[in-house]
This record gives C-alpha cells, structure tokens and sequence, in this order.
C-alpha cells in the first residue's frame, strides 16, 4: 500500500454496475484512489452504459489499476471470495493505511471488531480511534470495512448506510446480522 502521490494527478474512472449496486471506480497510475456507490437515480437514468466504455484516458498506468478494481468488484459481486490486493494511492496518515492493511486482511464472510482490530495493532483501549480510521476509508468493498462491527455485534456507521453494510454482509453470508444484534445506527 502507498500513500497518495501528488505527481499523480490524472485519474481513470470507471462506472461498475453489479446485483449490489453501481459504484465509480478512480485510479491513478500509482494505484486505486476511491470505490464509491453511485446513487440509484443515477443508474436508473441509464448511466449502467458507461460501464462498458471503460476507464478515461489517463496515464499508462491508472487504466489497468481502475479496471483490476472493476474486475475485482464484478467477481465480489457474483459470490467470489475475492480479496483484492492491489495498491491504494490515498492521501492518508499512517495510522490509516495500517488499519486499512487489517481491514484487508478480514476474510470473505468474516467480521471483527473494532476493539479487536485495535489489540492486533498494539493499541487496546483505543476502538474509537480505530472506528474514525475505519470511517475514513475511501474503497468501499475492496477494503471490507462493511466487515467491522462493534463488540456487541451490532451494526455501526457506514461511511455508505447500514442499508447497504447489511447487504454486504448478507451476500457473504456473514454471522454478524443475527436477529439478536441492534443494527440501528447509535
């Protein structure tokens, strides 16, 4: 993983639209910047065309990046355990990009807690800090942040909604949504 290089200022762009949702991919020649979801209002209208014209023209570089995120995301969507571990160029403090290495390393089907993904970083007591890092992330899916949940199991924030943290983890067949767990926003 890098972090975010200035010098890397052209960005490709691709629209990919799954069973999950649409979602704008950006990358630049030094790796994937940002997964976002697209508004459904805007799939609706006709914008699941641009997912067939590809990334923009940009540098040698930010194409193949923008289109092994897509890639990826179709496969995720279709059921496949995929784990993506291409770079990330995202402006980020260190302490981010660690927590983001954790995120990435939370299996398909999995969650963990924000707790426990602070003892495994040597920081115990600091979950909180651990859940702004993880409501920074700018990659929805390919780096799962949907796959942590607060210690009593229930569903926190999203950075995208509950609703689609909920289908998710419902399209992995995650243990996280049982009918016990709160999983209204606090």
């Amino acid at each position: 993983m890098r972090t975010r290089d200035e010098s890397a200022n052209e960005v490709a762009r691709v629209r990919v639209f799954t069973a999950l949702g649409g979602f704008l991919i950006e990358a630049t020649d030094c790796g994937l910047r940002a997964v976002t979801p697209i508004a459904t209002e805007r799939v609706e209208r006709g914008a699941a065309d641009d997912a067939m014209k590809g990334p923009t023209p940009a540098g040698n570089d930010a194409p193949r990046h923008a289109q092994a995120a897509a890639d990826a995301l179709r496969r995720y969507a279709e059921g496949e355990e995929v784990r993506y571990d291409g770079t990330l160029d995202v402006a980020a403090l260190a302490f981010h990009l660690a927590v983001w290495e954790r995120l990435r390393a939370i299996p398909f089907g999995a969650t963990t807690t924000y707790g426990e993904i602070a003892t495994a970083l040597g920081l115990p007591g600091e979950a909180r800090a651990i859940g702004a890092a993880v409501g920074a992330n700018p990659v929805c899916i390919l780096v799962p942040c949907h796959r942590v949940v607060a210690a009593d199991g229930s569903l926190r924030g999203f950075a995208w909604g509950l609703d689609l943290k909920r289908r998710l983890l419902a399209h992995e067949g995650s243990g996280a949504l049982s009918p016990f767990a709160d999983a209204t926003e606090r």
